[in-house]
């Protein structure tokens, strides 16, 4: 059944202020249909005080999510994302790549939104990842990912000894500079500059990628999205300005010990984006445009 995209939530990255003129546009044709409209802080000063809410209330107040900002602004919501099957993202891309945010800000922006408020658009549903951290068998942070999550080493350029299992059987021990652990959608990212295949995000699976090993028979592989992967650390840092990493879509980052162990598995949370109807070629389409994939030197 089409939704009824009755309150609208506005959430946009910080400086937007050369965007200024679209901004009230959009503001005027959400109000001209009709719509409820809250927004967050950083859309305050071009939409006043009143209708401003925290990012976690308008997740979950919201029917649909306009996010106005590059791929960064998403993977922000990530974090604080709801168990909600009724909340759909937009993104206007008003960064820089926009490779979730691809509906740059022209008329054509106006033109979806009216295709959406009549019922007519795709759904594009997006896995989800769950990173967890434990030391010395205690839980210490839990955290949501689109993209991945990445281990590295720190200032000094040493590689990691590190060893992995597939829910609990054992993977592989190996030294590098790191892992990924991708979703389709990050497969994409980081993965992909390291080595890693690109997933279709329609895909249920996990992409493990070492970073640069040592030995050059260990390869990328793609998991099932229903096991869960565990990193355990094993190299001892000396030095306590030589930390290893544990960074978490390029948002969060995270400090490693020896021992601590590193759980990556899919979420029971996904993320829904409208895209438009009939649009399900335009993936390899972005694939084309944004990374070139295909072309000829």
């Amino acid at each position: 059944m089409p939704q009824d995209f009755q309150t609208i939530g506005l959430i946009g990255r910080k400086k937007l202020t050369k965007h200024k003129a679209f901004l009230k546009k959009l503001f005027a044709f959400l109000k001209g249909k009709e719509r409820n409209i809250i927004w967050d802080d950083n859309l305050e000063e071009y939409f006043g005080v009143r209708g401003k809410s925290y990012r976690g209330d308008i997740l979950k107040r919201a029917d649909m999510i306009i996010t106005l900002g590059g791929d960064g602004t998403i993977l922000r919501l990530i974090r604080d994302l709801p168990k909600r099957k009724n909340l759909f993202f937009f993104g206007v891309n008003l960064g820089n790549v926009g490779f979730l945010t691809e509906v740059k800000k022209s008329e054509r922006v106006f033109e979806l939104l009216e295709e959406f408020f009549s019922g007519k658009y795709h759904i594009d549903e997006r896995l989800i990842l769950r990173v967890t951290q434990y030391r010395d068998r205690e839980k210490l942070s839990t955290h949501l990912a689109l993209n991945e999550a990445v281990i590295n080493q720190g200032n000094f350029a040493r590689v990691i000894t590190m060893s992995a299992k597939i829910d609990k059987r054992k993977m592989i021990q190996f030294k590098g500079d790191g892992v990924i652990l991708a979703s389709p959608t990050g497969s994409t990212g980081h993965s992909l500059s390291a080595g890693g295949p690109i997933i279709h995000p329609r895909l249920d699976a996990l992409v493990f990628t070492p970073i640069c090993p040592t030995e050059l028979s260990i390869r990328p592989i793609a998991i099932p999205s229903n096991r869960q992967v565990t990193i355990t650390i094993e190299t001892d840092r000396k030095f306590a300005d030589n930390k290893i990493g544990l960074t978490i879509d390029g948002q969060i980052v995270l400090p490693l010990e020896y021992g601590d162990q590193v759980k990556v598995r899919r979420s029971s949370r996904k993320i829904r984006f409208l895209r438009k109807q009939g649009g399900g070629q335009r993936y390899y389409r972005l694939l084309r445009d944004k990374l070139s994939w295909g072309r000829k030197a």
